[in-house]
């Protein structure tokens, strides 16, 4: 053990003085220890420091987790609220649009509710009149079987008279009616009724010619068909138009039976043009092949070439 001692040494407290001998005598040990033990102490020392240096990593490891799971809870949060909003955006809109396809479908729904009740209406006034018609069908059915009856029980008739006056020599060649009708486009209507019995009861051969005629000239009136099966009555009918600027006078109406012959003039009596007749020939029915009345001619007699028919040949205006 070393001591130093110094020729003017000043004054100390007691504890410092102490301090300083304990200092000195604890430098004066530690040169004095083994090297074996300096180097355990410097282990020792080397190993504390590396316990700091884990202890400050375990640190840094902790705070990256707290960090990464700080980050992963915000993230978790945030895609949270989104997700949330998204969501209630979502479900609002589609709130809204059920909204909207719910009232169209109230809306269809009343349109339904009408339509069935107008429907309901159709079919109820449609089986009112089904049943109507069922009803006029059953009389119409009725009306023309009686007709079908009557007709009959006429043509019976008509079989007997025909075969009486065949049996008597039966009935000249004679024109029971003629008119004449203006239509439009110049346009006139035709129509003759003519019967005849023959002797033998048996059908002939009727050619009709019809011609128009005035001071100087005459014109043929083409007739479809010109030749008819006479027995009983027939009908002639047909139109006609007459030429540009011809004003007939007479209207000649030759008949040719067998070797029955019958000619008959009519003055040409016809008045001006109906305002209410249709446009065009086109909008004009049929031509009517109902029998001639013979109390309302508009053509009239003028003289006939067969004196035993001039009595029933033609019609007075």
């Amino acid at each position: 053990m070393r001591v130093k001692t110094a020729p003017r040494l000043p004054l100390q407290p007691a504890r410092l003085s102490c301090h300083a001998l304990a200092s000195e005598s604890i430098e004066s040990s530690q040169q004095r220890l083994p090297l074996s033990i300096n180097r355990s102490f410097r282990v020792i020392s080397t190993a504390g420091i590396g316990n700091n240096q884990r202890g400050a990593g375990t640190w840094l490891l902790a705070l990256f987790v707290v960090a990464v799971l700080v980050t992963a809870v915000v993230a978790l949060l945030l895609g949270h609220k989104l997700g949330y909003q998204r969501g209630y955006y979502s479900l609002q809109n589609e709130t809204k649009q059920s909204a909207v396809s719910i009232e169209q479908s109230s809306k269809e729904l009343k349109d339904l509710k009408i339509k069935h009740k107008i429907l309901t209406n159709q079919v109820a006034t449609a089986k009112q009149e089904l049943l109507i018609s069922l009803t006029n069908l059953d009389e119409l059915r009725q009306t023309q079987q009686a007709l079908k009856v009557e007709s009959k029980q006429i043509s019976q008739l008509n079989d007997l008279y025909a075969k009486l006056i065949t049996k008597q020599g039966g009935m000249p060649l004679q024109i029971l009616g003629a008119k004449i009708d203006p239509l439009p486009e110049n346009a006139f209507e035709f129509g003759f009724d003519v019967g005849m019995l023959s002797e033998d009861g048996q059908a002939k051969n009727l050619a009709v010619t019809l011609t128009l005629q005035d001071k100087d000239n005459f014109i043929e009136v083409p007739l479809e068909p010109a030749n008819y099966a006479i027995e009983g009555i027939v009908r002639i009918r047909g139109r006609f138009v007459m030429p540009a600027g011809f004003k007939p006078l007479q209207v000649k109406l030759n008949l040719e039976a067998g070797d029955q012959k019958v000619e008959q003039l009519y003055d040409w009596n016809l008045g001006d043009m109906v305002d209410s007749m249709p446009l065009s020939l086109l909008d004009l029915p049929e031509v009517d092949q109902s029998p001639i009345a013979s109390n309302n001619p508009v053509i009239t007699k003028k003289a006939s070439a067969n004196p035993k028919t001039d009595s029933k040949a033609g019609s007075e205006k």
